[in-house]
């Protein structure tokens, strides 16, 4: 029970990474309040939780939106009285209209910086008061795009080398608090984002993608980067303030891709 009677905010907490973080969360002893654009996604989620057992808080949330966030944690501060984690992984990547730089229309740019590093602001501003009460962890979402460079998709590489470099921030400014603010940055996770993105490229969508790229030889799962996050948040990860876990089978650690 490494999160036994904590309260965890998850961001994006309906599907993929998120989801999978509310079930390792839940079942490790926290109370989850999960965060989520879809509604019905919430209800199916919050259904699965309480048919094993667990209760939990999900509510629709559009983190791009200030309002939408300061509406969801309203809320929030109504149900519980402190948080012990805030979990920045909700994030969007848009196939095909992200791109190199000078091709992005400003309408996508400007979304996709909404939701991933507006977001997170708007959704750390609100939380920080909630964290302050005992002291907690913040665990942020990052991507490989966010410590290496990644070919055409420039808004989306520039919100996740941001969230990289204000977890930095978060870190040494609420230290004292006895807030911990760590990032994971993960890399060909099989999510359905990414199933809707990468494995459209026939480039991607075979095995000699994984012997050339990703030294482990597999495709990580939303399991691993919950797994992880999990011990982020747990007491046995009490020292740890500023890292950037880079969770991606080696694959930004490997120089000659035609080894």
């Amino acid at each position: 029970m490494m999160l036994k009677n904590k309260n965890v905010i998850i961001t994006g907490a309906a599907g993929g990474i998120g989801l999978a973080a509310a079930r390792r969360f839940a079942s490790e002893g926290a109370f989850i309040i999960g965060l989520d654009v879809n509604a019905a996604a919430c209800e199916k989620a919050c259904e699965e939780l309480k048919q094993n057992g667990f209760e939990s808080l999900f509510l629709p949330c559009d983190i791009s939106s200030e309002e939408s966030v300061n509406k969801a944690f309203d809320v929030i501060e109504a149900h519980v009285d402190h948080i012990d984690g805030l979990y920045n992984n909700a994030s969007v990547f848009l196939d095909g209209r992200d791109g190199p730089l000078d091709t992005i229309e400003p309408a996508i740019w400007h979304k996709i910086i909404a939701i991933n590093l507006t977001g997170m602001y708007y959704c750390t501003r609100r939380a920080l008061p909630l964290l302050k009460i005992k002291g907690g962890a913040i665990v942020n979402t990052s991507s490989s795009a966010g410590v290496t460079g990644i070919p055409e998709c420039a808004a989306y590489t520039a919100s996740k080398g941001a969230m990289v470099t204000l977890t930095r921030s978060l870190a040494v400014d609420y230290g004292k608090y006895n807030i911990r603010t760590n990032c994971i940055a993960p890399a060909a996770i099989l999510t359905e984002m990414v199933k809707a993105s990468n494995l459209n490229n026939p480039a991607f969508n075979n095995e000699k993608f994984l012997e050339m790229v990703t030294p482990i030889r597999r495709w990580g799962t939303p399991e691993d980067i919950a797994a992880i996050a999990c011990w982020l948040f747990s007491d046995d990860a009490s020292y740890l303030n500023g890292a950037i876990i880079r969770a991606d089978g080696g694959i930004t650690a490997n120089g000659d891709v035609n080894r």
